[in-house]
């Protein structure tokens, strides 16, 4: 009598086929043939990713900083006419076309360098001029000494009192030409008054002083009585 199992199956006493990692001669063998292509694999992607890793571009520096681009040099001609008219110790601040008038014109100074006792915030100054080259000669159109004068006078706000240091501030307008501000100071103390404005006025063809708005041209007085009288 052949023997049977419950359930009637005559495969029941055989082998048990399940899954090949289950089995125990081609399991060991089919795990053996996993693992080595898996690190073999590995391997591979590591030494591709090292590859890649040398062949990559090199991190390229960082760019350097763009130089400002020198200041075009003073021209001889402009340097001896600054020291003419305000010492070997002059110094040329700006030239060209200041006043978008057509004419050559340069701004120079004396200026007062940093010191211990002279602390104060700005460029500080004694004397300033412009001048003006017309026809191969450089001539004064404006000065600050004492006080604020043009071709015709002192002009309005000046100081009625001598100021012997003032703090400067110029800027370039495409339109308006050169803008001056000057803030006279008493010795080395900062006196916070409102800059005077100075700019050319192309209607009457020569630097003027501005109101307190700057936007209107002031006039002249032709002495320090007549601004006394004026300006009070």
């Amino acid at each position: 009598m052949e023997k049977t199992t419950q359930s009637g199956c005559p495969c029941a006493n055989e082998a048990v086929i399940g899954p090949s990692f289950l089995r125990k001669g081609s399991g060991i063998g089919a795990a053996r043939r996993w693992r080595i292509p898996r690190k073999f694999s590995l391997s591979v992607l590591s030494l591709a990713i090292f590859l890649g890793g040398c062949g990559a571009d090199a991190p390229k520096p960082a760019p350097q900083a763009e130089t400002k681009p020198a200041e075009p040099a003073v021209p001889e001609d402009i340097q001896l006419a600054a020291k003419a008219l305000l010492g070997s110790e002059s110094q040329v601040l700006a030239f060209g076309d200041l006043a978008k008038n057509g004419k050559q014109e340069f701004l120079a100074a004396n200026v007062v360098p940093k010191t211990p006792t002279n602390n104060l915030p700005g460029t500080i100054v004694t004397r300033v001029v412009v001048a003006e080259n017309t026809d191969e000669q450089w001539a004064e159109v404006l000065r600050c000494d004492e006080h604020l004068k043009n071709q015709k006078g002192f002009l309005g706000l000046t100081p009625l009192v001598p100021v012997t240091g003032w703090r400067l501030q110029y800027e370039q307008n495409d339109e308006k030409g050169l803008q001056l501000y000057f803030t006279p100071l008493k010795g080395a103390i900062d006196t916070h008054v409102l800059p005077i404005g100075v700019r050319w006025n192309p209607a009457t063809k020569r630097y003027q002083s501005l109101d307190r708005t700057y936007e209107h041209f002031l006039l002249e007085s032709p002495s320090m009585q007549d601004a006394r009288a004026t300006l009070r």
